[in-house]
């Protein structure tokens, strides 16, 4: 088959669309391996900064990305026909949900429109946009077909999911397991071949379907998880235990059971969502997912209860929420990333505005929120800015804080991280009080 061949020299020109966290890594990886890459992306910011060797993703760092850009191993381009000598072109476009939380595939269905001109015979088309089980065969393949391709025979196509953890400095592209689900046996072999050549392990499956429906059970996995170990954390406040130490007293046990840790809500681009792609699927089937719409209740109430801890919190200093100074630090959905996308922390800052609390936030990654319509900036973060504060939330862990520094200039703290466990016994002697999610309050604390 001449596409393997020339797979195998590293000579197939590889396209893909879409640069953000899951394309511009994967164009990345392709280029080092010695393929000649072209990526499109209809964000021009994106392409301009590109062009000039910057990443906005942190995962691929600018100095990484500058040497392919400048020796043409990497391409990119606003325009789809910059893909007309593509061999391979893979589909990394974004499916966020709707306002009715039901999947958005409009630009998967855009992207392999477009690609109408420049498809021909002998081509691989890989998805790795996540969404309902059924895309690839439902959205993608009728368009290969409308053009009068066999697939299998003149053209090849197959899902594999994008399994990237942004800020993960350990699992990257290269030693993440790669999932390919082949419509057809030579889809599956063509597809296994283009990852083997970036990727130490790839796992084929039965089919598109069978991949999709993996991605959805990893991500939901998650969610059903987390939300209920925020339920823990609720049960263990009114019980007057400290969640945190459950936590570690279970993970003792080395067989059935995985810890997972409570927080402030679900953040991200998919734990959040993709669950609803799996849910939205059911419903069409008559079909009701329960644990995805009972997680989705508790990990989306966490905000408001981290709101209402503060306001306890202020309560016990007989002052009230509605114009105190509250410090969040921390607004992305995850440590020492930038990604601020469903972050739960950006609803709590929302929920203290709206009771009229004077909130600000600092973050050393994000230096410009909007919050419900509303522009705010990170704060300078100093020991004026502590001391101001009436109360310091800690919504991220970012590795960047100093968290003794922190307790030891502030008055009241209230921990969604379980950052505080781990003070020095300066900071805790530093007359600061910490209030921590899923821990006992002070009247439990104090036998009231």
């Amino acid at each position: 088959m001449r596409l393997r061949e020339r797979l195998a020299r590293r000579e197939a020109v590889v396209g893909l669309i879409g640069l953000g966290y899951a394309g511009l890594p994967l164009a990345v990886a392709f280029a080092e391996a010695g393929f000649p890459v072209v990526g499109v992306d209809l964000r021009r910011d994106r392409i301009e900064s590109l062009k000039v060797g910057h990443s906005y993703v942190e995962d691929v760092p600018s100095e990484r990305l500058a040497p392919l850009m400048t020796s043409g191993n990497l391409c990119a381009s606003v325009e789809y026909a910059a893909l007309a000598d593509a061999d391979v072109i893979t589909i990394c476009v974004p499916t966020p949900l709707s306002k009715i939380k039901t999947p958005d595939t409009s630009a998967i269905a855009g992207a392999i429109s477009s690609l109408g001109p420049w498809l021909r015979p002998g081509q691989l088309i890989m998805l790795e946009s996540t969404s309902y089980p059924g895309t690839t065969e439902e959205i993608v393949r009728p368009v290969l077909e409308a053009h009068g391709f066999t697939v299998g025979k003149d053209i090849f196509l197959a899902f594999a999911p994008e399994r990237v953890n942004p800020g993960d400095t350990h699992f990257g592209t290269r030693n993440t397991t790669k999932l390919i689900g082949g419509t057809t046996h030579a889809c599956r072999d063509l597809a296994t071949a283009l990852y083997e050549t970036i990727v130490d392990e790839v796992v084929s499956v039965s089919s598109p379907i069978v991949a999709e429906m993996a991605k959805l059970l990893e991500n939901t996995f998650r969610q059903i998880n987390v939300a209920f170990v925020n339920e823990m954390a609720l049960i263990c406040e009114r019980l007057g235990v400290d969640v945190w130490e459950v936590i570690d007293a279970a993970s003792t046990k080395p067989f059935g059971f995985m810890p997972f840790y409570p927080g402030p809500g679900l953040g991200g681009p998919c734990i959040p969502v993709v669950p609803h792609y799996l849910a939205w699927k059911l419903k069409t089937l008559g079909y009701e997912a329960r644990f995805i719409a009972l997680a989705e209740e508790i990990n989306g109430a966490m905000p408001a209860h981290i709101v209402n801890l503060v306001a306890d919190a202020l309560n016990d200093e007989a002052k009230s929420l509605r114009g105190s100074r509250v410090l969040v630090l921390g607004i992305a959905y995850k440590p020492n990333v930038a990604d601020t996308r469903e972050s739960p922390p950006l609803a709590v800052l929302d929920g203290l505005l709206a009771k009229g609390a004077d909130a600000v936030y600092h973050d050393p990654f994000v230096p410009e929120v909007t919050v419900n319509g509303r522009s705010l900036a990170s704060i300078t973060l100093d020991s004026s800015a502590l001391h101001s504060a009436d109360c310091v939330v800690i919504a991220t862990d970012h590795h960047w804080y100093d968290w003794d520094w922190i307790v030891e200039n502030a008055r009241l703290v209230v921990d969604s991280r379980n950052v505080t466990a781990k003070l020095t016994t300066r900071a805790l002697a530093s007359g600061a009080r910490i209030v921590k999610l899923g821990a006992p309050s002070l009247e439990q604390l104090h036998g009231i």
